[in-house]
């Protein structure tokens, strides 16, 4: 029997199904959408269930329409948005909403945690990040000063994807690379801290067992077999975050290679043998999906995001068109590179890397009359394209080699947005065989787990290659460059304004 596997990815917006066969290639995947509440600004909160029944919707229409059968499939991988808090009674009752990565309200709990850790440089030394708003423990302590009724019944907490999980198997457990964007994982051992626990006087035992992400974490209960009509020899590797997950994805398990990769956010992830950290905090350094390897990342909060919200929200014409991003990027393609003189900053939800900045905002810059919509969608381009750079231009200065750069996401599907890469980062872009993100990175994770290759870089070489390349223009280069060395200047300059406004 045909050996397949499973990708199952719990996203913002809905969950991905996605199914590969032994060599890599996609049988079939499936999408199935959830609504994302927002109860007051900056708060964002979703229901676990809704996750589960969109993860069985799709991973029974991918059987469906895959013709395989379900005792075929072997194993499962998952992968989730990072951070979010899941909120667990003793009896396994969901407390209260779950608040995801990219909430605003914790502002208070971090400075709370980098006092109780005893200082930046402290917290950074024990779990290799500073406190962000978006991470998990900033959440539980939220909830320990806001709602104190919920959390004298707090029993566990669970990552998004480790919630489907108990779903399918029964079993808490988490990955040491979503893990690590708990902020409460000593990264540098793979291993909960207990050191910033007893300080944060938080139990250990609110947080699930963490394993490497191909270590199998049970099998399915009939009950979750039933409903995914699949078999209960299935079983569940560990996984990983979205953003390893994706790397999987993209062949990142080994020196030199760096993922670009633009969503609604955009993430600079690039492979590191031993652990590296940048002293200030501007960078993540996480534990990789890759058994005993590290990765540093630099996350844009709203690359994509932005893009989206220009067409949504203001090109409301083009939106009414059938193929409204099309239309706006072929008209941006008839701007020169540098738009014209004109910079965006693409800080429309805050920003992470490199400002950690929650009231950071977005700006044009150097508007005059003759810049026209098509200009301004450039710009748009570009200054996601320089969010990125910021990271990338950090990630050179430690010293870590970038020898390839692959692109992926919505910004790998555009070939001016591709173009732009290029020249933006003076290097060239690459694009791949493999395009389906974190589903397909935890896929090739579950055969690993169920021993179809010997370790996750002998599958990444058996499935993923480079299909096609996007050398930077000089002329471009040069155009984009200026711009950015201007980029650079605006935040430190507007920062005033923009609390002021926040």
């Amino acid at each position: 029997m045909t050996q397949y596997y499973l990708g199952i990815d719990v996203g913002t917006s809905g969950t991905k199904a996605l199914l590969i066969d032994v060599v890599g290639r996609v049988i079939a995947e499936a999408t199935a959408d959830y609504p994302l509440h927002q109860p007051k600004p900056t708060w964002t909160e979703q229901d676990p269930d809704d996750w589960w029944q969109a993860t069985v919707k799709a991973v029974r229409q991918t059987i469906r329409e895959s013709g395989v059968s379900g005792d075929a499939i072997r194993a499962i991988g998952l992968s989730g948005q990072m951070h979010g808090s899941v909120f667990l009674d003793a009896q396994r009752r969901v407390i209260r909403p779950a608040i995801l990565w990219n909430d605003q309200r914790t502002a208070a709990e971090c400075e709370e945690i980098t006092q109780r850790a005893g200082g930046r440089s402290a917290l950074i030394k024990m779990v290799a990040n500073p406190a962000l708003t978006g991470f998990t423990a900033p959440k539980i302590l939220w909830l320990r000063n806001h709602e104190p009724k919920h959390f004298k019944r707090l029993d566990k907490v669970l990552l998004p994807k480790d919630e489907i999980r108990r779903r399918l198997t029964g079993e808490l457990a988490s990955d040491v690379s979503d893990a690590s964007g708990t902020l409460l994982l000593d990264v540098l051992k793979r291993r909960w801290s207990s050191r910033l626990l007893n300080k944060l006087e938080l139990d250990p035992d609110l947080l699930p067992p963490v394993f490497e992400s191909e270590d199998v974490t049970g099998q399915l209960t009939s009950e979750a077999a039933s409903a995914l009509g699949l078999s209960t020899a299935c079983k569940v590797v560990a996984g990983a975050g979205d953003c390893a997950a994706g790397a999987i994805g993209n062949g990142v398990v080994r020196p030199g290679v760096l993922s670009s990769s633009i969503g609604t956010s955009g993430v600079m992830f690039v492979y590191s043998d031993e652990p590296q950290f940048d002293v200030q905090g501007r960078l993540h350094t996480f534990c990789h999906a890759v058994r005993g390897k590290w990765h540093m990342m630099g996350v844009n909060l709203c690359s994509g995001g932005s893009l989206q919200w220009w067409i949504q929200q203001v090109l409301s014409g083009l939106h009414n068109q059938e193929q409204p991003y099309d239309l706006a990027l072929e008209e941006a393609a008839a701007v020169a590179p540098g738009s014209g003189g004109l910079v965006f900053l693409p800080y429309l939800s805050g920003e992470r890397t490199p400002h950690a900045d929650p009231r950071a905002r977005g700006a044009f810059v150097g508007l005059n009359l003759s810049h026209g919509r098509a200009a301004m969608t450039r710009a748009i381009l570009e200054g996601v394209v320089f969010a990125l750079r910021d990271s990338l231009e950090i990630i050179r200065g430690l010293g870590v080699p970038v020898k390839e750069i692959r692109v992926s996401g919505g910004g790998s599907k555009s070939p001016l947005w591709r173009q732009i890469q290029a020249d933006g980062f003076g290097q060239k872009a690459v694009t791949l065989n493999a395009e389906q993100g974190p589903a397909y990175g935890v896929a090739l994770l579950a055969a690993v787990g169920d021993g179809a290759y010997p370790n996750i870089q002998s599958a990444c070489k058996a499935a993923i290659s480079v299909v096609d390349q996007t050398p930077p223009i000089k002329a471009a280069v040069k155009a984009l460059e200026a711009n950015y060395q201007v980029y650079r200047s605006l935040y430190p300059a507007l920062k005033p304004a923009f609390h002021a406004l926040a």
